[in-house]
């Protein structure tokens, strides 16, 4: 038991800065504290003491501001930076080494019983406000980005943002643009990003179209005017299919 509780307290000098020294840990990182907590509420949940574990849970939550099911199974080295408004379903799974920042879900999507809610794989991140969703699986290594909401199962060493949550591409240096908070350096999401460029193309190719009809205009053209830019259109398009 001690040497477990000296795994989580070395585990939090390993992934924040801030931590200066054990004392600090063991007094002032609710993460810390939620843990030890649910660790034995969630003895008491295996030994059928179910209200028992509830009330120790909800002691839990009141005094760090995170709120774990007792029954739900967290693996060893288990980090949680900042925790306020951190919730994980009474069916989650988490493995070993896994991290999770404020803000995140893992929660389910029925009110029906058995398993309802994610199972994370070993060494896996969730930014800040990511929520996880469903009975779905986050494979060994993967990061998923900061308000990320994600419904489907997410392949090992893969990263997944936005709103449902897709996979990125990694770069050419083999990171996937992650940071300390699940997000990298740009904070622009790559399916947006396309978007808005179509959008601009759209555009663009709108006002070439106004100007050349305003020559057509000044030519002579003016009579035809309606019959011209639906052939034009039709040119530029069968253009694009070909």
């Amino acid at each position: 038991m001690f040497s477990r509780i000296k795994q989580e307290i070395a585990v939090v000098f390993e992934r924040d800065p801030a931590a200066r020294n054990t004392w600090e840990v063991i007094t002032c990182y609710p993460g810390f504290h939620a843990l030890l907590v649910h660790r034995f509420a969630h003895r008491l949940w295996r030994a059928r003491l179910r209200w028992l574990a509830r009330l120790t849970s909800h002691v839990g939550r009141f005094l760090t501001g995170i709120e774990i099911h007792p029954g739900a199974s967290i693996g060893r080295r288990f980090f949680i930076d900042h925790g306020m408004g951190v919730v994980i379903g009474e069916t989650a799974e988490v493995g070993d080494d896994c991290t999770l920042y404020h803000g995140v879900t893992l929660g389910g999507t029925s009110w029906n019983k058995g398993k309802r809610h994610p199972t994370l794989g070993n060494g896996v991140v969730i930014g800040a406000g990511a929520k996880i969703l469903g009975p779905i699986t986050i494979g060994d290594g993967a990061r998923i980005g900061s308000n990320a909401v994600v419904i489907k199962s997410v392949p090992p060493g893969a990263t997944a943002i936005g709103i449902p949550a897709h996979i990125v591409e990694k770069e050419a240096g083999g990171k996937a643009g992650f940071a300390a908070y699940a997000v990298g350096g740009d904070m622009n999401d790559p399916l947006v990003k396309a978007i808005h460029e179509l959008i601009s193309h759209s555009v663009s190719t709108d006002q070439r179209i106004d100007r050349i009809l305003e020559q057509l205009q000044r030519l002579g053209a003016g009579s035809g005017e309606a019959a011209q830019r639906d052939q034009f259109d039709a040119n530029y398009l069968n253009k694009i299919v070909d």
